[in-house]
């Protein structure tokens, strides 16, 4: 299964590096219409990210926007052979949410949207959207780097070689922490259980 997801989440980027270097030299010479697709591609899964970690909205945006101008400015000199752009803004959103969390350690928990599912149960709903609160509550409580590497691998779904690049990491360190943080979040979610409505044959 890891070898699996590892190749293709691979493949997903080799397949878009072409294309997003190509708007990016379209966009250093003056095509601004390069930069709005590059933002709609690239700027969600950012937002994502940055919302996962600081757990509010409003910072993720700010912390998205950032992030974005920073890639426009590095496009002039933009050295296709160094790094992808995804992988790149990545690891700028990741270095600008641990400069907010060291500076902020104080979060506010925003409310998590529910997936979207045709007309379930009120009580379904409402189970689900605790699951999502729990989760995200979680997830602020393990230090930065678990954090990040939890979501970026069992969120976001990049491959370890990948990871280790946004968060300036060896390979065998990003292991350890997606496995630190793992544990830490089974253990923390083990205890509410039996609240967030799961039996014991819950896997």
């Amino acid at each position: 299964m890891k070898d699996t997801s590892d190749h293709k989440e691979n493949g997903d980027f080799d397949g878009v590096r072409d294309a997003d270097a190509a708007l990016l030299a379209r966009y250093a010479a003056g095509d601004g219409a390069a930069a709005r697709i590059l933002s709609a591609r690239l700027a969600p899964r950012a937002y994502a990210h940055a919302y996962r970690v600081l757990g509010d909205r409003a910072e993720a945006e700010d912390v998205t926007q950032e992030a974005l101008l920073r890639l426009w400015k590095q496009a002039p000199k933009w050295d296709d052979g160094r790094a992808q752009a995804a992988t790149w803004l990545y690891r700028v959103v990741a270095n600008l949410c641990m400069d907010r969390l060291r500076t902020q350690r104080t979060q506010t928990l925003d409310e998590i949207d529910a997936p979207v599912d045709p007309a379930p149960a009120i009580e379904t709903r409402l189970q689900n959207a605790a699951r999502h609160d729990a989760l995200q509550a979680a997830l602020l409580r393990l230090p930065e780097r678990q954090r990040q590497a939890v979501i970026l691998r069992h969120i976001e779904g990049l491959a370890n070689p990948d990871i280790a690049e946004i968060l300036d990491v060896g390979v065998e360190a990003v292991e350890s922490l997606t496995a630190r943080g793992k544990r830490a979040l089974s253990a923390d979610l083990a205890a509410q259980r039996d609240a967030l409505g799961y039996d014991d044959d819950t896997t």
